[in-house]
């Protein structure tokens, strides 16, 4: 299926949804490891990316989610903020002077957001951060599925299991790394924050998808 920004503006809907509703859990994994701010910067975050995208009329797709990224960029200038704004606007860079994309470069559109995140951050995979939480669905979401709901189901299996998978590493970024040894038994914000974004990209699949995903 091809996504205009029309069809888009639901997905931002989406992920303003699901950041507001996990805003306490955000919130209660950050002040283990850091200031407690997390659900609050990413439910302010996302909820001005969604403004700003559902009142422009922009049609190219890479312009539309720049924006975005500029309106979050504005509104949540923290580390967190800064890094999903980056994402934002890597995949405006990627997908510029376009009026679709297709479900089908799902791949390349959370690439992009990965590339944008790490070129930022300077983490590496392994880290205990974001990336190792949207890492795993980015395999999925590479590969051709029977559907693009059969897809986006498996990639939030995936994210769900590179979050728990973050138990076992040691933090190298943030407040979280002067916790040390410590840091390995906490779950990470940043890559509960991954698999949020990949919640909200599999709702909105669902949404605009038949129940059977044909």
């Amino acid at each position: 299926m091809m996504l205009d920004a029309q069809k888009l503006r639901l997905l931002f809907a989406e992920w303003a949804c699901v950041m507001q509703d996990n805003k306490q859990i955000l919130t209660e994994l950050d002040s283990v490891v850091g200031d407690g701010d997390l659900g609050l910067t990413m439910s302010d975050g996302f909820a001005a990316a969604n403004d700003a995208v559902q009142h422009s009329d922009e049609r190219d797709v890479g312009r539309f989610f720049y924006i975005a990224g500029k309106a979050m960029a504005s509104a949540v200038p923290s580390t967190m903020g800064t890094l999903m704004a980056s994402g934002l606007m890597q995949v405006g860079k990627t997908f510029k002077d376009r009026e679709t994309l297709s479900t089908n470069e799902a791949g390349a559109f959370f690439q992009a957001w990965y590339d944008g995140v790490q070129q930022r951050g300077k983490a590496q995979p392994g880290e205990k951060t974001f990336l190792d939480g949207i890492a795993p669905a980015l395999v999925v979401l590479k590969v051709s599925a029977t559907t693009p709901l059969a897809q986006a189901r498996e990639a939030l299996h995936q994210a769900q299991w590179g979050v728990q998978q973050t138990t076992a590493m040691v933090a190298k970024h943030g407040r979280a790394a002067t916790h040390g040894e410590r840091s390995r038994t906490f779950i990470d914000p940043g890559a509960m924050v991954a698999q949020l974004l990949i919640q909200g990209y599999f709702n909105f699949i669902l949404a605009i998808f038949p129940a059977d995903g044909q």
